[in-house]
């Protein structure tokens, strides 16, 4: 919100004049009635500010109640109760106050509590009743992160078990306000839908495609001349237009990229985003001194911020959004289209405090065909962490949760797995101890894995460093090397750094360890500042060790024991007995105990395997700016790596490496000793049978050797699972087993049952009955190459029935002719045919017919060099009409073959009228 420096009688005057005002009385009754309310209020009303204020007590108006609002975003939830102070005349930490991930300002006197999506799911699992608050409103509702749908649903269920009295407000500028409506009124009915009317100013709208057409982003990459484009309507903006511009693109890195682009401009340009220090955004915020303004933004500023001066807003038209992929196993940001919902919300940043303007930067056409609304986390994340949550909620299938969108039953299947891995759930999904101490340490579930196995072993506060390192990716200028960019961190005085000491003593004191602090003790970081968390982290005192799976500190132990004292570390330097593991083994290790389906050894140059049976490849060759030379160097000649981040390119095979750290065998066999296996190994590879003893961990295959006596039923399974892969044509089809198979099949089309379906798919699925005696017989290739198939196959004949006995009545293999010749039947087609020389059937006037006479044989009649002359399948027919025609074409060219004028009495013959008469 607006943080501007004026006297208390403007923030008098500003409370009363909060379009929100007209919407009070409505709102108030609907929480002393059914207690839940859905607020739908334009951006600037004042619902984020004036209405919590309004239902704590604090403006004179009703009882004073505790209220908690809950914001997507941390520099949402500081500014909003910096807003909410000035208007109080008061500071923060008093009446109003805030608590995000690593700073609370709040005591006893406050009344008015603004915290984070995701301290709110901390608060909920430690006291679900939420003792002492009567109010919660769930701000930005329609962002539809994870955190705020999971804590609406655990709040709607905490009103219906626990405190039915607890009031609830979700509130929004845009919104599917019927769909939340119907969520918060639960089986009684929709919750009432207050609507605040705004006095926003009119914005503008000019549409500004791209003259060329640009690449469709994809993953993290956007098209560079689509920034440039975006940095050129920004110019073209402050030309036409007064006022400060603000900027929306989708992350850091194009806002640097398009800064850099407007270098020269006559305005200021600043940076917001979620990574910028806490005083760069608030000064942002304050408005500036009248010289004009560029703030490039990510969709930090989409909702709950006004930046003062704002009368233009440039919008590339991309956000950034989660994905995941859940066959993989990697989850990674990615460059999408921002939706509709956005784009009002992003324009209506132009109107908070006079008309403006907005410049889009795509074509009209394109604007309908946008998405209505963002996808809800819920739909497209990864799960683990939700799924930790609900387990410790008491419902691992979150089949009672009261939530807009199920979650995806296969995505929820994978994060169960996961949970279960690490031993965060039991094998009915419910949460372990272990579990719960995990869910309360404020980290996703993997990286809460990594602290609690990886503490004991290598030391807390080292431990918490490298696990503060990882849950917020360091900035692409540290490098690609972990523990690189943790020598880097420490050294740092960046914004980066200075956030992940204030993290790393946080997760320290959480892990056991009060009062930690980066800087003391082995390879740690300097530095001071203030961390509370204020019991946003339970378990504390419980020591490090508490609730530990069975094998998992066993195997950190193992790594501990490879990477550091005795042993040889992980950067191939030896430490002498009982020191502490050297950096470089003890990011390894915490890297591979966070992912440890991502530990990957080397098969090419730049190129490994990580065990869950993804390829990697490292990003590029070189150090980047501002790490140490070598440092990426030293990853490209690693024979192991422990994946930390890692994304898949669109089109790509393999993941691209982003973040790594060196390891050895040992230490990734320990971390991933649950994907570790030994046994015989009898597959069909490379067209043949290969029998092994073979160790592997996961996909990655550590040592082999060959079987001498192999079990019979995996020779079996493997020679069987040769043919499904690459056919039938493995064995041996002689013309008569091929002849075999095309009556079988005729038989079966025409007659059906008890004629056996003989196409590839039924007889592979048969393969047992009719190819078992072959196949366990068949040790390689070259035994079913051997294979008699049509012996093999008439075994599928129905001997049972008796029927076989009529299969050559039926499906004769050959006819016999007038001439006394026995003539081959083909059964390959549709309908069976057979060819026989025209002078063989003379004096037959029916065609033959097969399978009970119930189809025509199709006759194909030759000439006496074997050529067609003819086709028929009504001899009659042809004698009376078509072999005129053809009688006379060829016997000028056959003259020494009969052609009788009447060949329905002629003496069939396969001679010459010379050999005939000679008898």
């Amino acid at each position: 919100m607006i943080l501007p420096q004026s006297s208390a009688g403007g923030a008098a005057h500003a409370l009363a004049q909060l379009p929100v005002r007209t919407a009070l009385p409505a709102l108030r009754a609907a929480l002393d009635g059914p207690g839940t309310a859905v607020l739908c209020a334009p951006p600037g009303t004042g619902k984020t500010t004036l209405v919590p204020l309004v239902l704590a007590g604090l403006t004179g108006e009703g009882p004073v109640r505790r209220v908690l609002v809950a914001e997507p975003r941390r520099i949402a939830a500081r500014a909003a109760a910096r807003r909410m102070a000035w208007l109080l005349g008061g500071k923060v930490g008093e009446d109003i106050g805030f608590t995000v991930r690593g700073e609370r300002r709040a005591g006893p006197r406050t009344v008015v509590e603004v915290v984070t999506t995701g301290v709110l799911l901390q608060r909920l699992q430690r006291d679900p009743e939420l003792a002492g608050v009567d109010v919660v409103v769930l701000d930005e509702c329609h962002e539809r992160h994870l955190d705020a749908d999971t804590s609406a649903a655990f709040l709607l269920d905490v009103r219906e078990t626990l405190r039915p009295e607890l009031r609830l407000v979700a509130a929004s500028a845009t919104t599917d306000a019927q769909g939340w409506a119907r969520l918060l009124g639960g089986p009684d009915g929709a919750a009432p839908v207050v609507e605040a009317t705004g006095v926003s100013h009119p914005v503008g709208v000019v549409w500004a495609p791209p003259e060329r057409p640009v690449r469709p982003a994809h993953g993290m990459r956007v098209d560079p001349a689509l920034l440039t484009h975006v940095a050129s309507v920004v110019r073209r903006a402050l030309r036409e237009q007064s006022g400060d511009v603000l900027c929306f693109l989708p992350g850091v890195g194009e806002i640097g990229r398009v800064a850099g682009e407007l270098t020269g401009v006559d305005a200021e340009v600043l940076q917001v985003h979620g990574r910028a220090p806490a005083e760069v955004q608030d000064a942002v915020l304050a408005g500036g001194d009248g010289a004009r303004r560029v703030v490039l933004a990510t969709s930090v500023a989409e909702s709950s911020l006004t930046v003062p001066g704002v009368r233009v807003v440039v919008d590339s038209g991309l956000a950034r959004v989660p994905r995941t992929d859940h066959a993989r196993g990697l989850s990674a940001l990615t460059t999408v289209r921002a939706s509709r919902a956005a784009g009002r919300q992003r324009a209506g940043r132009a109107g908070r405090e006079a008309p403006g303007v907005v410049y889009r930067c795509w074509s009209e056409g394109e604007d309908g065909r946008l998405p209505a609304f963002p996808d809800p986390e819920i739909k497209v994340a990864d799960l683990t962490a939700f799924a930790l949550q609900a387990a410790c909620w008491g419902d691992p299938a979150a089949s009672g949760l009261a939530l807009l969108d199920a979650p995806p039953a296969g995505a929820l299947a994978a994060a169960r797995e996961v949970l279960t891995a690490i031993g965060a759930v039991d094998e009915d999904g419910r949460a372990t101890e272990r579990g719960t101490r995990m869910a309360r340490l404020g980290l996703h579930p993997r990286l809460a894995r990594a602290l609690v196995d990886g503490a004991p072993e290598v030391g807390v506060r080292r431990a918490a460093e490298v696990v503060a390192l990882l849950s917020e990716e360091p900035p692409r200028a540290y490098g690609d090397d972990l523990a690189a960019a943790w020598r880097t961190a420490r050294r740092g005085g960046d914004a980066y750094a200075a956030r992940w000491r204030q993290e790393a003593r946080r997760l320290a004191s959480a892990a056991g360890e009060p009062g930690a602090r980066p800087g003391s003790g082995s390879g740690s970081a300097s530095g001071s500042g203030e961390v509370s968390g204020a019991g946003e982290v339970s378990g504390a005192g419980r020591g490090p060790g508490a609730g530990r799976r069975p094998g998992v500190g066993e195997g950190a132990a193992a790594a501990r024991s490879t990477a550091g004292g005795s042993g040889t570390g992980t950067n191939g330097s030896r430490n002498p007995a009982g020191s502490s593991p050297t950096d470089d083994a003890v990011a390894g290790l915490i890297a591979a105990l966070a992912f440890p389906e991502r530990v990957a050894r080397v098969r090419g140059v730049g190129s490994y395997l990580m065990a869950s049976g993804t390829g990697a490849e490292l990003a590029g060759a070189g150090p980047r700016p501002g790490t140490q030379a070598g440092d990426t160097s030293r990853l490209r000649e690693a024979g192991w790596l422990a994946v930390a981040v890692a994304d898949r390119p669109v089109g790509a095979v393999s993941a691209r490496v982003r973040l790594a750290a060196v390891i050895d065998e040992a230490t990734a066999c320990a971390a991933a000793r649950a994907l570790y296996s030994s046994g015989e190994e009898v597959r069909w590879s490379d067209g043949d049978v290969v029998a092994r003893t073979v160790t592997r961990l996961g996909a990655i295959e550590l040592a082999a050797r060959p079987l001498t006596a192999p079990d019979p039923g995996l020779l079996r399974d493997a020679v069987v699972s040769g043919l499904r892969r690459e056919g039938l044509g493995l064995l041996r089809w002689s013309a008569g087993a091929m002849s075999l198979r095309q009556r079988m099949a005729f038989l079966h089309r025409e007659l059906g049952a008890p004629w056996p379906d003989v196409s590839d798919a039924a007889l592979l699925e048969r393969v047992e009955e009719w190819l078992g005696v072959e196949l366990g017989r068949a040790r390689r290739r070259a035994d079913l190459e051997r294979v008699d198939a049509g012996q093999a196959l008439a075994r599928l004949l129905p001997w049972a029935t008796g029927d076989a006995a009529r299969f050559e009545e039926l499906a004769p293999e050959r006819i016999e002719v007038p001439s006394g010749s026995r003539v081959r039947v083909d059964y390959g087609g549709e309908q069976p045919v057979l060819a026989v020389k025209l002078q063989e059937l003379f004096g037959r006037q029916e065609s033959p017919r097969v399978a009970d006479g119930r189809v025509p044989v199709l006759v194909h009649l030759l000439s006496p060099a074997g050529r067609p002359a003819a086709v028929t399948a009504d001899l009659a027919s042809f004698w009376r009409d078509g072999y005129r025609s053809v009688r006379a074409e060829l016997r000028g060219r056959y003259p020494k073959h009969p052609w009788p004028e009447d060949p329905s009495t002629a003496e069939p013959t396969r001679h010459t009228t010379a050999r005939l008469k000679r008898g």
